[in-house]
């Protein structure tokens, strides 16, 4: 049995609790986010109070609870959640994260991979940023897949999803519900970057295939909405931007060798948007994967970031990516909650 503290309740960090909560091997143990101090998680989950409250302080929580692996699940960038990382790593306790940029951290933020990697191995725990995507339809299943392969020359990869399950963290930094004024300063500002985690896909796959990346393109395109699109966490007028088409090229020797193409937006079918996730591997042979409808974003995120804790635990010391570790499989558990 693992003891799992979870830091952030939103809409993943619930899921995770839930998700926790039915697995045999999984013990949830503690939760802080400061939304809901003193509240019992069960009522929070609406399936009765389990006498579990939400921490007041994340560090109290870790004292107290003494798990052998933390969730953080409160922001998608590294300059947010390093300190966040620190804290647990220095009381030996293993973390996965659902930061997108934690996922492959070692080009985008050198320093901070590098000081985070030298204290978990000092403390001789393990780092993990992981979901469904960065951390698996974009990278880990295209790794997958290219081990069918005896040669890859080049790959496409494609994820038309709905966001409509993700919370307002997610909707501000696709720009959905703006004006396409607003999304194109905020593009501009840096307030709307699109999907967060092309560039640690990318170097991901290309570190594992051995390529040396030259040069990564990007391009972001607002989605305007004909209709009225709502979700919990947000409302989409007609006219108003419903998300972000965002897309990543990657060039070895001034070729292109990464392709990786990502609309988001919210409620897709009530415009007749098929969602899938689509991957094309150019070698020998010629490899074609498709899924429709695409893996659910949240339900997927959660699943991803749970079924990982064993192998996290159980893991060498350091900072790791998805292609460090054993291929995930699902954690079987009680399907009631």
């Amino acid at each position: 049995m693992y003891r799992v503290a979870l830091w952030g309740f939103g809409a993943m960090g619930s899921g995770i609790a839930r998700n926790i909560m039915s697995k045999y091997e999984l013990e949830l143990v503690g939760v802080h986010d400061t939304r809901y101090v003193g509240k019992d998680v069960g009522e929070l989950l609406e399936i009765g109070e389990i006498g579990l409250k939400v921490y007041d302080s994340p560090e109290k929580m870790l004292d107290e609870t003494n798990p052998d692996l933390v969730i953080i699940a409160t922001n998608s960038f590294v300059e947010v959640v390093k300190e966040q990382i620190i804290l647990a790593v220095k009381k030996h306790i293993n973390v996965i994260t659902i930061a997108e940029e934690m996922a492959y951290p070692f080009y985008t933020h050198p320093d901070e991979a590098e000081e985070m990697d030298s204290l978990a191995r000092r403390y001789g725990v393990s780092i993990l940023g992981t979901g469904i995507n960065p951390g698996f339809v974009l990278d880990t299943l295209i790794l997958a897949l290219s081990g069918a392969a005896l040669n890859v020359e080049q790959i496409k990869a494609a994820r038309i999803n709905d966001l409509s399950p993700f919370g307002p963290t997610v909707m501000e930094t696709q720009g959905v519900g703006t004006t396409v004024e607003e999304f194109e300063e905020g593009i501009k500002t840096g307030k709307i970057v699109g999907h967060i985690g092309f560039e640690q896909s990318i170097y991901m796959i290309a570190d594992a295939l051995g390529w040396n990346i030259d040069k990564i393109e990007q391009t972001r395109e607002p989605i305007v909405s004909n209709v009225l699109r709502e979700t919990k966490y947000v409302k989409v007028e007609p006219g108003m931007v419903a998300g972000c088409n965002h897309i990543a090229r990657a060039y070895m020797n001034g070729k292109l060798v990464i392709e990786l193409k990502h609309p988001q937006q919210v409620r897709p079918e009530l415009e007749n948007v098929d969602t899938g996730d689509y991957i094309e591997i150019i070698g020998d042979p010629n490899l074609n994967l498709s899924i429709k409808p695409e893996i659910p974003g949240g339900k997927g995120t959660i699943a991803v970031a749970t079924n990982m804790i064993p192998s996290v635990i159980e893991a060498e010391s350091g900072l790791l990516s998805m292609a460090d570790l054993p291929v995930p499989r699902a954690l079987i558990g009680d399907l009631t909650l």
